[in-house]
């Protein structure tokens, strides 16, 4: 029974990320930079959303992007660094 909520959900959430990303014009797909209120309100209201989910999926497409950016400059070992500290210990094999 959980599985199957737990499935539900996630197809919820990924209908409403999709319809937001199709509520947006090409441009701001490119250039998510371009997007300030007025944009948020007209992608919300052509997706059926509110405005505070636009903000929530665009926050979390920028924290994404500086993942990957870690990730592309060998910054693997530096989040594993980082994670150490805030675990209050360290990783098995790091110095």
């Amino acid at each position: 029974m959980a599985g199957k909520v737990n499935n539900e959900d996630a197809d919820k959430s990924l209908r409403r990320i999709e319809g937001i990303i199709n509520s947006m014009t090409p441009l701001e797909r490119r250039k998510p930079e371009l997007i300030k209120a007025t944009r948020k309100k007209r992608i919300a209201a052509g997706s059926g959303v509110q405005v505070q989910d636009v903000n929530r999926l665009l926050n979390q497409f920028e924290e994404t992007q500086k993942m990957m950016k870690m990730f592309s400059k060998g910054g693997m070992a530096k989040m594993m660094r980082g994670m150490s500290g805030l675990m209050g210990g360290k990783f098995p094999g790091m110095r």
